[in-house]
């Protein structure tokens, strides 16, 4: 894979983890409640959940590669489309985010709080079809194994996210003030995730094999 292509990826990455979801509320909440290292600890969950979707998506878009190269770039495109709905889900939401409050999160031990963390994260099927539509998009079966391809664009995004959790869960407290509850931010949020999924979403959609 090209660097420019890597650097693209983990910008695209770091726009999206930087916009806090359903995982760093919780992750919040769960530092809030227990401090900064039960919410630290839950952070690691999520980040073995999240390998596990990157080794089940890896071994699926190479089995799907190994059927043909048209299959492969279906898979592109139905991703690109997923993007894009995903954009217009976010934007057009009818749910009212403004008024949503942290989720209550009781006191449990850590050893608990770390697996409890991880079955989530791996028994969430939406994180699973993202990864299904964004990590092919810039892969290119010309460049290599999709399969190294996908578990390196797997870990760089782990890692970027295991940094950005974290530092969610460090800084719980002022975030949650600034955020959660706020009307405008929440509205800006909701708007900037939607655009970036759509732009993403056409990007892809429109952007050669080679490119990808």
């Amino acid at each position: 894979m090209g660097f420019s292509t890597i650097w693209l990826f983990v910008i695209a990455a770091v726009t999206l983890l930087i916009i806090p979801g359903p995982a760093v509320f919780y992750i919040m909440a769960r530092s809030i409640d227990q401090g900064k290292k039960a919410g630290l600890v839950s952070v690691l969950g999520v980040s073995l959940g999240g390998s596990v979707h990157v080794l089940a998506g890896a071994i699926g878009v190479s089995a799907i590669l190994m059927t043909s190269a048209t299959a492969f770039h279906i898979v592109k495109y139905l991703g690109a489309v997923y993007l894009i709905y995903l954009g217009c889900k976010t934007l057009f939401s009818t749910s009212d985010t403004t008024t949503s409050k942290m989720p209550t999160a009781p006191r449990k031990k850590l050893q608990k709080i770390f697996f409890e963390s991880a079955l989530v994260e791996v028994m969430n099927p939406k994180t699973a079809l993202f990864f299904l539509a964004f990590f092919p998009q810039f892969i290119s079966p010309s460049a290599g194994s999709v399969t190294v391809q996908f578990l390196l664009l797997g870990t760089i995004f782990i890692i970027l996210a295991f940094i950005s959790d974290g530092l969610y869960a460090v800084l719980a407290a002022s975030i949650r003030k600034r955020v959660v509850g706020s009307r405008v931010s929440s509205k800006l949020l909701n708007r900037i995730t939607g655009y970036f999924y759509i732009v993403l979403g056409v990007f892809s959609a429109f952007a050669s094999p080679s490119k990808t």
